[in-house]
């Protein structure tokens, strides 16, 4: 026994018991929504031609509620705007828009977000990233969820649909640092800012609320818009909540270990890879999960091993992740790790957060107030369609606010 092994002990204890306090504090939502309610699915989409369709098509099949979808075309190269106007013709339910110019200081999904936020409908306003494929009850639990809770931010994380070892290698550990390391896991009575939690593809907001904090344009400068909201909301007084998001949505964030990475990368700057913070999250992860390993074959070290399997099985299970990527738990927190510290070096040399075409200089996050963002481009925006797909004059309706 030495000293060593009983911290890494302690260090892979700690997550395992927190995760099985929130496992059991994750809710489940299933109520009906309120007669008159109507959720607008508000969908930025930037070279989403593989993906839109079947996206927006997932929210059309939405029951439970009325709803709406809008799609924001974000300068798409791609034919993303033709086939979003093609489903428009069968069902008047659909809107496409072009976002105007990217103005300085916002980041490009933040702004096409803002567009959308004006031109919504809605009573709800349910953002949704185009990899995202609501179940048919999805938007009316989380609609219902906010009404019967007094909540103006309903969010989840959607089932995470893992097919290759680059996505397991990356993927999982964001559920894993919510269940394991949040305390509450976002619940709406841990009502500190810091304690906020948000997950940016899949988030619901009361009209009013989200009004009320200014809306995206409060958080122009950010790549993280899920947590900056969510925190925004509580420092207004607001109350906010994460539910159990595997049954309301699933998700295929990237295809393989490469965009995976890039997409990590990009958000890492705004979460745990700050000076201060990532110091700290090396102790916690190395610390608990990859320390025990240079420990073997002490006894403590072979608990504290099966301690962090144990979290990560109950984790993968919950949350409806595949069960094929449990082994490879210490390799997905030392990717994690590597990551944080790639985007942080990257940071401290100036170079830019980069996305789609774009490059940004990475903003902390601080309790929801944060600075603007300097695109290194500002790309031209994508034309509106006509019905036949030929250019026409961009499509205004709705923006502008209510």
């Amino acid at each position: 026994m030495t000293h060593l092994e009983l911290i890494a002990l302690y260090l892979a204890v700690l997550p395992l018991v927190m995760a099985a306090v929130n496992l059991r504090l994750l809710s489940d939502p299933r109520g009906k929504p309120l007669d008159g309610t109507l959720v607008s699915v508000l969908i930025p989409a930037r070279d989403e031609a593989h993906n839109i369709a079947a996206c927006v098509r997932a929210a059309l099949a939405s029951v439970g509620t009325a709803v709406e979808v809008v799609v924001m075309d974000d300068g798409s190269r791609d034919r993303t705007a033709a086939i979003v106007l093609e489903i428009a013709e069968r069902d008047p339910r659909v809107r496409l828009l072009a976002a105007p110019p990217l103005p300085e200081g916002w980041t490009g999904k933040v702004h096409a977000c803002a567009r959308l936020g004006e031109a919504a409908r809605g009573t709800h306003l349910l953002f949704i990233d185009a990899d995202v494929r609501l179940e048919p009850r999805g938007a009316a639990a989380m609609a219902a969820a906010a009404q019967e809770q007094n909540l103006a931010l309903v969010t989840g994380v959607p089932r995470q649909v893992i097919r290759s070892l680059g996505e397991a290698l990356t993927v999982p550990a964001i559920n894993l640092l919510m269940l394991g390391y949040l305390p509450g896991v976002g619940r709406a009575f841990t009502a500190h800012p810091a304690l906020a939690a948000a997950c940016g593809q899949l988030i619901l907001m009361e009209r009013h609320a989200y009004n009320d904090i200014g809306g995206h344009g409060a958080v122009r400068g950010v790549l993280h818009d899920g947590l900056a909201l969510a925190r925004r909301m509580r420092l207004q007084g607001h109350r906010t909540e994460v539910v159990d998001g595997a049954r309301l949505a699933s998700c295929r964030m990237y295809d393989g270990f490469a965009p995976a990475w890039e997409g990590f990368l990009k958000n890492a700057r705004e979460g745990m890879a700050t000076p201060v913070g990532l110091p700290i999250w090396t102790v916690l992860l190395g610390g608990g999960h990859l320390l025990p390993w240079l420990l073997l074959p002490g006894h403590l070290a072979v608990a504290a091993l099966l301690a962090g399997y144990l979290l990560r099985a109950a984790v993968t299970w919950r949350m409806r992740e595949p069960l094929w990527t449990i082994p490879l738990h210490p390799l997905t927190v030392a990717t994690a790790l590597v990551i944080q510290w790639t985007a942080l070096i990257r940071s401290g040399l100036g170079q830019k957060a980069g996305w789609k075409g774009r490059a940004y200089v990475a903003q902390g996050v601080d309790q929801g107030v944060v600075g603007d963002a300097v695109p290194a481009e500002r790309p031209r925006p994508a034309p509106a369609r006509s019905r036949d797909g030929k250019p026409a004059a961009p499509r205004r309706e709705g923006v502008g606010g209510q």
